[in-house]
């Protein structure tokens, strides 16, 4: 079903802003690759390009072109750590292993910025990201947990911002005050993302788009897994899933743990320069601390870029861009005549804790779903990550595969509402 969804707005500032790369062929007949891949996204083309460059032969299928999922439509914030923050892995896994989940999302922007500089991918990088608190009650937690990620996790990027300096970072009554991650970024992503799909395709990576894969079958007694689109068909000695909500039925076993969730971002027309300069504070990112959030910067062409709205419902909200024009305007009223020029959206994959889900189906079948909404360095080091599994270096993969995933109740009839109620509840704790 969500495979299928075309109620999402494509009309897209990242597709208007990038030069699409050449077409690549659909997959006809029959192949054989060390490693296949399916889903042309972040996660498939940072294992593609790891394992290209191990001297494997690699292909990738992928159902509709590259980047066209949540890799080349997100928020564009590279942020360290996890949508559910660290407390699953503490729970789970103990204090010493949640240290290093967490040191792997680090790495993980390391790994951004040495790919961005290797392969001279031009993806209007912008260091500095802030976490704001909507209101007062809401800022002591915040601290907390800056003090505690400065002092329990060693990372030593973090800047609280007091609520009499937070207007001089965002000029928004909104929100009280804040703390800066002075490592964490953002970017075009689908600049980068094409940037990553066109190294991986230098380093001898196939990649096969409009080929819709319908089935994954594992190999017999550890022989080759063969993966079947309408017109081809892959044997290859591995496999990795990592076309999340997209899969639509390939990986059944796998299926119920995540939840597709629309997420929508506005654009506005481009602003006067001086305009846009005074709203943020050297244009870094901002995202409010609210469970149902809003997130917002600046472009360089002096757009404000403004995204949150969600959908659990499966279905595009109606009115889209002058509801995501509200509000945008109850933090920013100064921006009441700029015009909404962009508005576009895409499905991302939650798991019922928010962490990430990674695993085996077998022994050659790998998957990597679950990124809910944190996804643009965690794609990236999960990739990394499956193919150091597939190189026999499996023990940080094997890490997030400890983690205990639960099935969305409800079965796939009824977990959608359930969500829905749910995420009712969240917004009016966050109203009141």
């Amino acid at each position: 079903m969500y495979a299928k969804d075309e109620l999402l707005t494509h009309n897209s500032y990242y597709a208007a802003t990038c030069t699409p790369l050449p077409a690549q062929p659909s997959l006809k007949g029959e192949h054989t690759f060390d490693v296949c891949i399916v889903g042309a996204g972040l996660a498939g083309l940072s294992a593609a390009l790891e394992l290209s460059a191990a001297g494997y032969s690699v292909a990738i299928v992928e159902g509709k072109r590259i980047g066209w999922g949540a890799s080349g439509r997100n928020g564009g914030q590279a942020i360290a750590g996890y949508a559910c923050d660290q407390e699953p892995f503490e729970k789970q896994l103990g204090l010493d292993h949640a240290k290093t989940a967490f040191n792997i999302t680090v790495e993980g922007l390391d790994l951004m910025r040495e790919r961005i500089a290797k392969h001279n991918i031009h993806c209007d990088w912008v260091d500095g990201y802030m976490t704001a608190s909507v209101k007062p009650k809401s800022t002591p937690r915040l601290y907390d947990w800056a003090d505690r990620m400065s002092d329990t996790y060693s990372y030593p990027h973090l800047q609280k911002v007091s609520p009499k300096d937070m207007p001089n970072w965002v000029a928004s009554e909104r929100y009280h005050a804040g703390v800066i991650d002075n490592n964490s970024a953002h970017l075009h992503p689908l600049k980068y993302t094409l940037g990553i799909a066109r190294a991986a395709l230098s380093s001898g990576t196939r990649i096969f788009e409009k080929s819709l894969v319908t089935r994954v079958k594992q190999g017999v007694a550890g022989g080759n897994a063969t993966i079947k689109t309408a017109e081809g068909q892959i044997h290859a000695q591995f496999v990795i899933l990592a076309g999340n909500v997209y899969l639509d039925g390939v990986a059944p076993k796998i299926a119920n743990r995540i939840m597709p969730v629309g997420t929508y971002i506005v654009a506005t027309e481009q602003l006067d320069p001086i305009l846009a300069n005074g709203l943020i504070k050297n244009r870094i990112a901002v995202c409010d601390n609210n469970f149902v959030l809003d997130y917002f910067r600046t472009t360089p062409d002096s757009r404000m870029l403004f995204g949150g709205r969600v959908s659990y419902s499966g279905r595009t909200p109606p009115n889209l861009p002058n509801a995501m024009r509200q509000t945008m305007l109850r933090a920013f009223p100064q921006l009441q005549h700029a015009k909404i020029e962009y508005c576009w959206g895409g499905y991302v994959d939650i798991t019922v804790n928010r962490a990430p889900d990674f695993g085996r189906l077998g022994d050659n079948i790998y998957y990597l779903q679950g990124f809910s909404g944190h996804g643009l360095i965690l794609t990236g080091i999960a990739g990394k990550l499956a193919a150091q599994a597939i190189q026999g270096q499996a023990e940080r993969f094997d890490l997030f595969t400890k983690l205990k995933h639960l099935p969305f109740p409800g079965g796939r009839s009824f977990r959608t509402p359930a969500l829905v109620l749910a995420m009712a509840y969240y917004r009016l704790r966050d109203y009141l």
